[in-house]
């Protein structure tokens, strides 16, 4: 377990942290960079626990929250080190969820804008911090070994943050579609 009994420590006054294995890194390292994505997505989502989400939705963000943790513990800890992976049930744990909601809202016929309710649109920020997470760690991927479970999770968990925003919009009846070329002038 951790303890933190002194909040700062000076060590990132020069540009440098430490990842859980207590190497000394930048602070512009890109695995400190995908942690941080992490933590901005988590912090959107308790944005989210502060609108009127169902109370099902609601449950389900605290449990992804928790998870963020995991996977932000298996980023900070390069591949060959031990500690906390996101494992591969975590991922199943979305899909059963996504298929869950899902299948009480009507097909779409148009894709979204984000917005409806301010639950909603705070769930489709978080979809889109989720999926630049997402690519930050593909980048991170390219030079380094990473759990495949990670891209794995924020795949899911974005595809699980768009239904949960449609979910929050009234069961989909308050989703704002898109009207390609409603506002376009025509030419000469």
């Amino acid at each position: 377990m951790v303890t933190l009994s002194k909040i700062y420590t000076r060590t990132g006054d020069h540009g440098t942290t430490r990842l859980g294995n207590n190497k000394e890194v930048s602070k512009t390292d890109l695995r400190v960079e995908c942690c941080g994505e992490a933590d901005e997505l988590n912090c959107v989502l308790g944005l989210a626990l502060n609108c009127e989400l169902p109370p099902a939705i609601a449950d389900l963000v605290a449990s992804v929250q928790n998870d963020l943790f995991d996977l932000g513990a298996d980023l900070c800890l390069p591949d060959g080190d031990e500690g906390l992976r996101v494992a591969a049930q975590q991922v199943v744990r979305l899909e059963e969820a996504i298929d869950r909601i899902n299948a009480d809202l009507e097909p779409l016929n148009s894709f979204l804008l984000p917005g409806g309710s301010k639950a909603a649109a705070l769930l489709h920020l978080a979809r889109a911090v989720c999926r630049r997470a997402e690519r930050r760690v593909w980048q991170l991927r390219e030079t380094e070994t990473v759990n495949e479970n990670v891209g794995s999770y924020l795949n899911r968990l974005s595809d699980l943050l768009f239904v949960m925003a449609r979910d929050s919009n009234d069961h989909g009846q308050a989703d704002v579609l898109w009207k390609p070329g409603q506002f376009r002038e025509e030419d000469d």
